[in-house]
């Protein structure tokens, strides 16, 4: 059925929709729109694409070697695997973690659904716990809360860029026996106290999505652990569960065929038995979650500037904050003193007995220029999720997502003229709302 003139959508004449776009085509002039690319490219990002492109091989290549190396030591970890995604980065430590149907996962409503469809998928049931009021990442009190003898693990999500309190997470975890993964989609860089993200839990994933700090040519992620015993797993579970022969066999039998390495003493053909062999992780079967290597070139010249664009989202951030300071019922983001923020996100809250927080986002876009986007509904609400009896009570996390917050353009290419703007608009916006 062909959608009406008068009704319109974020991602309007893109493939991916809100993946890939928030253009709406509905005219309004724009000051400061919400871009949907976080990052900075320039020559260093072409001559590696070329450079790359001149190899043998495209794929899993030095290319992802050296990225892989380099992400580790800029992220304080031992090691690192790049995938095609961070949700694959997920779904493979779900199944690093052998969870299986009727075990339980504590994780934050307030995400991307990935979070939660990477449980959905090995039918293991996600548990939410509520957020913090000021961070908005998940409460430890709540994780506490919710644990049970089914829980299995505690999924944190860094939200917005700020980390997660993590020293009382860690301490339930240790207490109950329960893997911690940090899903770092918004933390490249960031800190709490003095540790990296991606390197306090048992596993860290970070996305490279194209809104993402860093990001590989639109899609990409890296898996992070300090845990020795898991490279080979990952490195399995990766890709199509493939694996080497056991270099010290010389003899294979297959059936009615026999196979030998060493002829007459003198060879050892490289061929024999067959390129590789096929082995299950702990009764799972991996995929094709592999990075090619246009995406690692390009990656490895982002890690290079991740400093550079940290420091220039902080600057945004914090000059935001500084320029609405004051207004009354109005609150820019909230930095944890245990924490370095690298504003992946910036969430204006609004207090609902003061603002229609609808009406705020409304005034601010159509007429003054600045477009807002919402994250995240409570995963919990979605139709798919409610259909198969996934339930939530997490009253903060609704208030939050349908009464308060939204987020503003938040990059490291804003321009003076742009944060100026955003924060005029704010403050006129308040002017003219305010009950």
């Amino acid at each position: 059925m062909a959608k009406s003139e008068n009704v319109h959508t974020t991602g309007e004449d893109s493939e991916g929709g809100i993946t890939s776009s928030y253009e709406t085509g509905d005219g309004v002039q724009l000051k400061v729109k919400y871009s949907f690319f976080g990052s900075i490219y320039d020559q260093d990002e072409e001559k590696a694409v070329l450079e790359a492109m001149k190899q043998d091989s495209l794929t899993m290549g030095p290319q992802v070697k050296f990225f892989q190396e380099e992400f580790a030591k800029a992220h304080n970890v031992k090691h690192a695997f790049a995938v095609s995604n961070c949700t694959t980065g997920m779904h493979l430590c779900t199944q690093l973690f052998n969870l299986k149907q009727g075990d339980e996962v504590i994780i934050t409503p307030n995400t991307f659904v990935a979070t939660s469809l990477v449980l959905l998928k090995e039918k293991v049931t996600p548990v939410y716990a509520d957020i913090d009021p000021r961070t908005f990442n998940i409460d430890p009190a709540d994780i506490a809360r919710k644990v049970t003898k089914k829980t299995k693990a505690i999924y944190v999500v860094h939200y917005g860029g700020q980390m997660c309190d993590m020293d009382p997470i860690m301490e339930i975890a240790k207490k109950h026996n329960l893997y911690v993964l940090e899903d770092c989609a918004h933390a490249h860089g960031a800190m709490y106290k003095g540790k990296k993200a991606g390197s306090i839990g048992d596993v860290g994933v970070f996305s490279f999505h194209s809104l993402k700090n860093l990001t590989t040519c639109g899609e990409g992620g890296m898996i992070t652990t300090n845990r020795d015993e898991w490279v080979k797993p990952i490195e399995a579970l990766r890709c199509m569960n493939l694996s080497h022969w056991d270099p010290a066999k010389q003899d294979y039998t297959f059936g009615a065929y026999s196979l030998h390495k060493m002829i007459d003493g003198k060879y050892s053909d490289y061929w024999v038995p067959s390129h590789f062999d096929v082995e299950d992780v702990n009764g799972h079967w991996g995929n094709n979650y592999r990075m090619n290597e246009i995406q690692a070139a390009v990656g490895r010249a982002q890690v290079k500037k991740l400093d550079m664009l940290s420091k220039k989202r902080q600057h945004n951030g914090k000059y935001i904050n500084e320029g609405i300071k004051g207004i009354k019922g109005v609150y820019g983001v909230y930095e944890d003193p245990n924490c370095e923020h690298v504003y992946h996100l910036y969430t204006l809250t609004v207090d609902p007995d003061m603002f229609d927080r609808d009406e705020f986002l409304r005034v601010l876009y159509r007429e003054n220029g600045v477009q807002g986007i919402l994250h995240y509904q409570p995963t919990y609400h979605f139709t798919g999720l409610k259909k198969i009896g996934i339930t939530g009570n997490c009253p903060i996390a609704e208030k939050f997502f349908y009464k308060q917050q939204f987020n503003l353009p938040m990059h490291p290419r804003l321009t003076q003229q742009e944060l100026d703007d955003t924060v005029k608009g704010i403050i006129k916006t308040a002017e003219k709302l305010r009950k």
